[in-house]
């Protein structure tokens, strides 16, 4: 972490950078609090390039009221995390970088009344004449892509190198340098009479540069001053924080009651069984010898019916016996 020295050095140049006609000596400075010289450089910084954010907004959307709202919610970023800006580099590329997230977000794309206008809904390649040059141009830079937009916005119009156009949007400098390519191509294809065709890459952003310039300023509603915006962060911020607490101690309030009104665990009652006739089950060691006396049993019974079987055959072959015995005696004959 830097020593307090060089922290106060830097935010000092950078507030004499940022609004170097508020900052008129040290000893002004050190005679205005330090929220004082915040609201200051924060102010002229929106003085400066609140305008010229509003209308490149509305160059990417085609949405006077969207291109508002973007320049807005950038200023508003940048009051939020103000001291982060104040040490940047370059403050204003910082709100801009800010204002083009929020106007090329994709999820307008859902929302009828923050969606981008459609280009060249009237007007055709073939039919130049059929609108006005100024609303043509308008109309083709909004048929391009968003990426398209940005980097030929930020490269042709506000002058910006490849490697800074690159490092702005997250892209390689290849990549940047192939979409600024094809962003002139479709251009010289919708409007021909631009005369973009043959021309070297110098030249073509130099025509586009003059053209895109030219074009008249559309802001039906004047943006925000400096200390609307400052406001509209500060009571954003306590709206937010009011709703964390609010939701937090909601939640809390509906854990403590459905606590305090949930009944105790369900205990089922108890139930009276029947009393059955008690039956003796062996153990598991006598099985084996109730087995055995079965089959002693069994095999009991089977040599008793035997013994009875063979006491029968005795008996009848005694008679049979007899019977031929009487038959042979001579008295009996």
């Amino acid at each position: 972490m830097l020593p307090t020295r060089h922290l106060f050095a830097m935010y000092w140049r950078n507030a004499r950078r940022v609004a170097p006609h508020r900052c008129g000596g040290f000893s002004t400075l050190l005679c205005m609090t330090q929220r004082e010289q915040a609201a200051t450089a924060f102010d002229d910084l929106h003085t400066r390039h609140a305008a010229a954010l509003a209308q490149q907004a509305y160059l990417l959307t085609g949405r006077p009221w969207l291109a508002r709202r973007a320049v807005e919610r950038g200023f508003r970023l940048a009051w939020q995390r103000w001291p982060e800006v104040a040490v940047d580099p370059d403050p204003a590329g910082w709100v801009r970088a800010a204002v083009y997230e929020y106007a090329l977000t994709p999820w307008h794309q859902y929302c009828p009344g923050l969606r981008t206008a459609r280009g060249l809904r009237n007007t055709s390649a073939t039919e130049p004449s059929a609108a006005e040059p100024d609303h043509a141009l308008s109309a083709a830079l909004l048929s391009l892509p968003a990426p398209y937009r940005r980097v030929l916005l930020l490269h042709d119009v506000l002058g910006l190198g490849p490697e800074e156009t690159a490092a702005e949007i997250e892209a390689s400098v290849p990549a940047t340098t192939a979409r600024l390519a094809h962003a002139r191509e479709r251009l010289a294809e919708l409007l021909p009479g631009l005369g973009l065709g043959g021309q070297p890459p110098v030249r073509q952003g130099e025509i586009l540069r003059a053209r895109i310039t030219a074009l008249p300023d559309v802001a039906p509603t004047a943006p925000l001053t400096a200390e609307d915006v400052r406001s509209g962060s500060a009571r954003s911020a306590r709206r937010i924080t009011r709703a964390a607490f609010g939701g937090t101690g909601l939640f809390a309030l509906v854990t403590l009651v459905m606590m305090a009104l949930t009944p105790a665990p369900y205990t089922p009652p108890e139930r009276h069984r029947a009393t059955a006739a008690h039956t003796r089950t062996a153990p598991a060691r006598h099985r084996g010898a109730e087995a055995r006396d079965h089959r002693n049993a069994a095999r009991d019974r089977k040599a008793a019916r035997e013994r009875r079987n063979a006491a029968r055959e005795q008996g009848n072959a005694a008679v049979r016996k007899k019977i031929r015995q009487a038959r042979l005696a001579p008295e009996l004959r």
